[in-house]
């Protein structure tokens, strides 16, 4: 239900939307968002505004559907404003293993879920090295070696371009809060729907519609053993 206090047209419009961006409820902030980008490149501005107020603070999903907007803008000064600030995006793409993330950011930034959870298995297996490349797939013993740094931001650009919705620290809190227990896991995050596993990729969701922690797939095809060895990962417990 839109906020009924949104509307369009005025200074003044424009003015209280701004005001309720910067200190709204995630779920003001998340209708304002939209409204913002109907109003052309003053509602553009608004959104450049408060991406740069927070540019300080690690990127949050609030702070994605900002950049997504402007990301899928053609407007001129929204481009020339992202070359200047976010160049890379709005999270940070660090790698201990000097992979270069850009790409899986930009699917994500356009929501293009689908080509996204495909360049997240291809770019873990570089990680892995050229061996995992070549046979496409990871073994559970090369995620235990996986570096935190890049698990991190992996798991930080699925969450900032899903509304929190994606990731595997999703998935990981689900798992816990059902007491470890795969057989109700899977279908929770609808990988599984009674004995049936849910055939790749037709079945799956691509969109947000679809249920928390349904994505990324994780090599989901492949057993249990290499998401066990993702949520056993010392990542979710050491902060970089």
């Amino acid at each position: 239900m839109t906020d009924p206090m949104i509307v369009s047209g005025t200074a003044n419009d424009i003015d209280s939307l701004r005001q309720r961006l910067i200190a709204g409820s995630l779920q003001v902030q998340q209708q304002i968002i939209p409204q913002l980008a109907e109003l052309g490149n003053e509602g553009l501005e608004v959104l450049m505004e408060f991406l740069l107020k927070r540019r300080e603070s690690p990127a949050t999903w609030i702070d994605g559907k900002a950049y997504q907007v402007l990301y899928n803008s053609d407007a001129p000064n929204a481009r020339e404003f992202l070359q200047t600030n976010f160049p890379e995006g709005i999270v940070p793409l660090k790698s201990d293993a000097g992979i270069n993330y850009k790409p899986l950011q930009q699917l994500l930034a356009a929501q293009d879920f689908q080509a996204a959870d495909r360049m997240t298995i291809e770019k873990m297996c570089e990680v892995a090295g050229p061996t995992a490349v070549k046979r496409k797939w990871l073994y559970f013993t090369e995620v235990d070696n996986f570096p935190v740094t890049d698990l991190h931001t992996i798991n930080n650009l699925w969450l900032v371009h899903s509304e929190g919705k994606f990731g595997f620290s999703v998935q990981r809190e689900i798992w816990l809060s059902l007491g470890k227990n795969w057989d109700n896991f899977w279908p929770k995050i609808a990988w599984k729907d009674g004995n049936n596993w849910t055939r790749y990729p037709n079945s799956f969701i691509w969109d947000l519609s679809a249920p928390k922690g349904h994505l990324p797939l994780s090599n989901q095809l492949r057993g249990v053993r290499v998401i066990a060895s993702l949520f056993a990962h010392p990542a979710w417990t050491n902060k970089v």
